[in-house]
């Protein structure tokens, strides 16, 4: 092996030009000087020196420079996306897994390329833009990219020009290690003599990375709440496990015969539920976007009340507070929830059911209703393609669907269409009704999406936090109190009209806002936290009123997928035999989402895999039931997961 130091015109070119790029970027992302300094040293040593070495040891230094590539992609990766903190909590034993898995993926693009300089320029670069792409979406909207996100980059992108992300020192570093890395690799000629052997070489090696992998993984979960995926995991790690757990297997104990003897105990409809004596009332439903009371979180003080109208709201009105099962985005996911019912319970972390799990014939309450008469109509002041809903609203059974294109796109708060412009579109609809249409309409907004750091001409902020100023928050506040605004103008037409006419109103999740501000209000943040401050992150407002007669009730804690059920009981709507079960299940079990369940027998909220005795078998006849109005088409039942007649 020999060394040796050619200093060239050109050379010196990409050295200046190099370190100059370095020091620009540097300067605005506050690098420290000396980094600058050692990587232009590094750089020019690097990119002058000519190494000559030994063709028989060639396998040898192919070996080092994937390895030492597994190595740097696995640390920047890290690196990036955790907090000095957070950091130091990956084990050993999850960096090599990482980094075997890192040395699986450089394996196989030396398996298609048979060139061991472009593999591994390949391999770091496509790795490092994968942990930047992660960066990026937990800053869009608080927890990591999944498997799960691959079906929906196309609603994360319709709405990413809405969001600032900072670049920050961190950025710098990797990719100036990274561009050491490659200008090594490229000064070093590695030829192989047989492109056939390099290939069977590589495959073997990559089936026993796979391997070890499979071994040192089996007993680990996907983790998607805030950053604990990569640090408890290692990102690429937590990556393939979501990947794993995307397809969903058949509970213990299931089969037509377990799902039939459920079923036997229920009938057709029944009509004991009823809370009211009208029939047939227009149902409008309301999931606004982010809305939620953040005093579940914790105590903290205004300069004026939030939502004075729903928080007066009492007359004919059943209210509280729901679980949903996501936190910061995925709203689908709680769209799905309260319209069949089913619960994220059961399915793995970071899914999307619109964009894996709906079928051709998923039975909700919008083909129940559709079943008995209604009309059903669909609202959605944004795109149609957003979250696929152009494609899963006509599966779900709806007559008619109103996107971004239906609505006034001059009412605009922000940069989204106003809730008051979405209510007024339902009004009008209501007013278009026959005299005897039975009308069903579900109303998703957009007023409220984040984020939340932007100031706006056309917004002015009328609500904020009395001490400590965090702009996020204070810009959430407000437009809550816009929503409460238009929502007081929804009721109070409503109570005008001589039709029995009931209003369901929910928020989808509650607000990706700043970690400190969060911290202010649990003393924790998004980590370290107990089951209990765990799900009050997941709490949601909800009521249920009507202009008709019905009880006065506050509910303590329920779940987004109980809330159909509620609907038809106030309707004084029959309840077919699927709510039956979730009314029985719901005496059993109060709540249950993705985090968890509540227990009545110990008070308090639980994983759902710690549930005992009578709840533990309540779960597994839902977790059944679910499965078999989802993944087993054959064998459904009829009775319980009817379709449109």
């Amino acid at each position: 092996m020999s060394i040796k130091f050619e200093i060239t015109k050109q050379n010196n070119i990409h050295f200046g030009i190099a370190t100059a790029a370095a020091a620009l970027v540097g300067y605005f992302t506050s690098a420290s000087w000396w980094v600058i300094l050692l990587f232009a040293a590094a750089y020019f040593g690097l990119v002058n020196v000519k190494l000559e070495l030994p063709v028989k040891l060639s396998w040898l230094w192919a070996a080092i420079l994937l390895v030492i590539g597994a190595i740097l992609s696995v640390f920047s990766v890290q690196y990036v996306l955790l907090t000095d903190e957070d950091f130091v909590k990956t084990t050993d034993t999850v960096c090599v897994v990482n980094v075997v898995l890192a040395l699986a993926i450089y394996l196989v693009i030396l398996f298609i390329t048979n060139n061991a300089r472009l593999t591994c320029t390949i391999a770091s670069i496509a790795i490092l833009a994968f942990g930047f792409i992660d960066y990026f979406v937990y800053e869009f909207r608080g927890n990591e990219f999944t498997y799960a996100d691959l079906k929906s980059a196309g609603t994360g992108l319709s709405v990413v020009t809405k969001y600032k992300f900072v670049i920050d020192y961190k950025f710098l570093y990797v990719i100036l290690a990274a561009v050491l890395y490659i200008v090594l690799v490229r000064r070093i000629e590695v030829q192989f003599e047989s492109a056939i052997h390099m290939r069977i070489i590589s495959i073997l090696l990559t089936i026993i990375c796979v391997l070890y992998v499979i071994m040192n993984s089996m007993s680990l979960n996907t983790e998607t709440w805030e950053k604990k995926g990569t640090y408890r995991n290692g990102y690429l790690l937590n990556f393939v496990l979501g990947i794993r757990d995307s397809f969903v297997k058949a509970p213990d104990g299931y089969s037509k015969a377990a799902v039939d003897k459920i079923a036997d105990n229920f009938k057709e409809t029944d009509s004991s539920y009823s809370q009211s004596d009208a029939k047939n009332p227009t149902i409008i439903v309301i999931m606004n976007e982010s809305f939620a009371d953040l005093s579940v979180v914790g105590d903290f003080e205004t300069n004026t009340q939030v939502t004075p109208f729903m928080d007066s709201l009492s007359e004919n009105t059943l209210k509280g507070y729901a679980l949903s099962s996501v936190y910061g985005a995925k709203t689908p996911n709680s769209e799905w929830e309260f319209e069949t019912g089913n619960s994220m319970a059961f399915l793995p972390d970071g899914s999307v059911v619109y964009q894996q799990y709906i079928n051709d014939d998923p039975t909700s309450i919008v083909s129940n209703l559709k079943n008995i008469g209604y009309t059903t109509v669909a609202m959605h002041p944004y795109y149609a393609t957003g979250w696929s809903r152009n494609k899963v609203y006509p599966h779900l059974g709806y007559d008619e669907t109103y996107f971004i294109d239906d609505f006034d796109q001059t009412k605009i708060l922000r940069e989204y269409i106003t809730d008051q412009e979405l209510y007024d579109k339902i009004i009008d609809r209501y007013e278009k009704k026959s005299d005897d249409e039975k009308l069903y309409i579900m109303g998703v907004t957009m007023q409220n999406h984040g984020g939340y750091g932007e100031r706006y001409d056309n917004f002015n902020q009328e609500v904020y936090k009395v001490g400590a100023s965090y702009t996020d928050a204070n810009q959430y506040l407000s437009l809550l109190n816009e929503s409460d605004k238009a929502l007081e103008n929804l009721i109070t037409y409503f109570k005008g009209v001589d039709d029995p006419v009931e209003i369901v109103f929910f928020g989808d999740h509650q607000p990706g806002l700043c970690n400190d501000f969060i911290k202010l209000l649990n003393g924790k943040g998004n980590s370290g936290l107990t089951e209990q401050e765990l799900e009050n992150l997941y709490k949601v407002p909800f009521f249920i009123w009507t202009n008709y007669e019905t009880d006065a009730q506050t509910v303590d804690v329920t779940s987004l997928n109980y809330l159909s059920t509620l609907t038809l009981e106030r309707a004084n709507i029959d309840l077919p035999a699927y709510n039956q079960f979730l009314a029985e299940l719901m005496e059993k079990i109060p709540a249950i989402n993705s985090r968890g369940y509540y227990s009545k027998k110990n008070e308090c909220f639980m994983h759902v895999d710690e549930a005992t005795g009578d709840e533990a078998k309540w779960i597994k006849a839902y977790n059944i039931l679910q499965y078999n109005s989802m993944f087993d088409e054959k064998n459904r039942s009829s009775l319980l997961f009817p379709y449109l007649k």
